[in-house]
């Protein structure tokens, strides 16, 4: 059932995709907001009571519906239920626009909508940066952007799934990642007061939930691109102090298509990443410099590692129907 409530979501989102300031993603806005301003008191329990009401809370509802459709009308009404959750969980094409724009900017070899475009994407200020680090920019928010968008929620899925809790893992995933994103994004415009308690809070809980699908999405990218570099760049990348999720994807990124993008593993290069207001961090000393083709690589890169993970799930369906 999981596999194809999957591919069918997959299938319509790419035919029929969710549009910006659609009425699902608002009502997601307006449960957070309305929750961080009756519970964020600013204190750490209130924070945790306001993270679990913003994120769990709805997390175990959809696992709800899903019990009773499966329980009072039967399996393909619970099939429904759980390509819908999927369908406004996940997607290409929520983030893809972005990508396709910047990319046709820098083929047309238009540097100035390119920056302008990376610049409405992640509200930041991109108006110095030189055509080499918009690539290598629009490298990694894409890179990171697949993962939280589509692998990250396949992954909780998948792994919930197998135990009958599919839809709680996908809206457990893309709420946990939504609301430290917005409740940053919302205290940086001073448009809706977020105590320091909640948004630490949030911030760990994302890391814990986000660990286990950084290093799937790491381990496909490695598969399905170059196995032994990948791994290697993951295992230099690990042994720094203060590695992070997002630094672990880009390392294998790095390492998989043999480009530099990422976090360094020489604290002497200095450049730009995909994690904060484009301050300076390191570059990875090795591979090529990143270039308007390597666009076409990633997208390989994702494509690719799609497909591995839903062979490799039909895979496991198989040997359980035949078990």
């Amino acid at each position: 059932m999981s596999l194809l409530a999957i591919v069918l979501a997959l299938l319509i989102e790419q035919v029929r995709p969710l549009q910006r300031g659609n009425p699902l993603h608002a009502a997601m806005r307006g449960w957070v907001r309305w929750v961080t301003r009756s519970f964020d008191a600013g204190h750490r329990h209130n924070a945790w009571v306001a993270w679990t009401l913003a994120v769990a809370l709805p997390a175990l509802l959809a696992l709800g519906v899903h019990w009773l459709l499966a329980e009072q009308w039967g399996w393909p009404f619970a099939v429904v239920w759980n390509v819908a959750v999927l369908y406004t969980a996940l997607g290409f094409r929520q983030f893809s626009f972005h990508f396709t724009d910047i990319r046709d900017a820098l083929d047309a070899g238009d540097d100035d909508l390119a920056r302008q475009l990376l610049a409405e994407w992640q509200q930041v200020d991109a108006a110095q940066v030189p055509r080499g680090e918009t690539v290598r920019h629009v490298l990694e928010y894409s890179v990171l952007a697949a993962h939280r968008h589509v692998f990250g929620v396949l992954a909780w899925y998948s792994v919930l799934a197998a135990f009958g809790f599919g839809p709680a893992g996908a809206v457990l995933y893309r709420l946990g990642e939504f609301v430290p994103r917005y409740w940053k994004f919302k205290e940086k415009l001073h448009d809706l007061p977020v105590s320091s308690a909640s948004q630490q809070v949030a911030a760990s809980a994302w890391y814990l939930i986000d660990w286990l699908p950084a290093r799937i999405t790491s381990l496909g990218f490695a598969v399905v691109g170059s196995f032994e570099d990948a791994i290697e760049a993951w295992r230099s990348f690990a042994g720094r102090a203060g590695a992070d999720n997002d630094g672990l994807i880009l390392a294998a990124t790095a390492g998989a298509v043999n480009v530099r993008i990422g976090p360094a593993f020489s604290p002497d290069s200095q450049g730009t990443g995909a994690s904060g207001d484009m301050a300076d961090r390191p570059a990875a000393p090795i591979g090529q410099v990143p270039e308007a083709a390597h666009l076409r690589t990633i997208v390989g890169l994702v494509w690719r590692s799609v497909v591995m993970w839903i062979i490799l799930l039909a895979l496991l369906t198989l040997a359980r129907l035949l078990g």
